[in-house]
């Protein structure tokens, strides 16, 4: 059984997928090409070091990862993003084994938005960051200064960017998890 947050981000993606111009001759163009961009920040890290300036993620870290691949299941992911970090590495793991994928690395500081966005038309894409690349590079993917940097304590949000022809939109989920500590 799907719970309630599969069937609203499903019934969400389907709503702005639907927003494409309808055609009404075969051949003809179809309507602006759809790219939607999912961006998570990591999922909960081991601190029990904290010298430990790339640390894998703790018992329910690993958890939410599972629980963000199943969250993603319908999206049809075909690309995904990470930072060069063990704990972005494995919360995008299980969905990059769920779509067999192989994971791209980006470095938040370097990134060309127009690049990035050319590079992914017509994709759906997973990019998993950190508390402040995370709304920092969703905040250049609509081309304003919306979301500040996230708590460290926030491990499940969902940000969706959609790019549809010249139009972007933008929503702001929250996923609990009940994952074992």
């Amino acid at each position: 059984m799907k719970p309630k947050s599969l069937i609203i981000l499903f019934a969400l993606s389907t709503l702005f997928y639907n927003c494409k111009e309808d055609s009404k001759l075969e051949g003809a163009d179809i309507g602006p090409v759809v790219s939607t961009f999912y961006f998570i920040r990591h999922a909960e890290k081991d601190r029990n070091d904290p010298e430990n300036k790339d640390p894998e993620l703790n018992q329910k870290g690993l958890g939410r990862a599972m629980h963000w691949a199943e969250i993603l299941s319908d999206a049809s992911i075909n690309a995904i993003y990470t930072t060069d970090y063990a704990r972005t590495t494995m919360t995008a793991a299980p969905t990059e084994v769920k779509n067999d994928l192989i994971r791209q690395y980006y470095d938040p500081s370097m990134i060309d938005i127009a690049a990035f966005k050319a590079e992914n038309l017509g994709k759906n894409v997973l990019v998993v960051g950190h508390s402040n690349t995370t709304p920092d590079f969703v905040n250049k993917m609509i081309g304003k200064e919306k979301y500040s940097p996230m708590d460290d304590t926030d491990n499940g949000s969902l940000f969706i960017v959609q790019q549809i022809g010249d139009m972007t939109t933008d929503i702001r989920l929250t996923f609990n998890c009940n994952c074992p500590d």
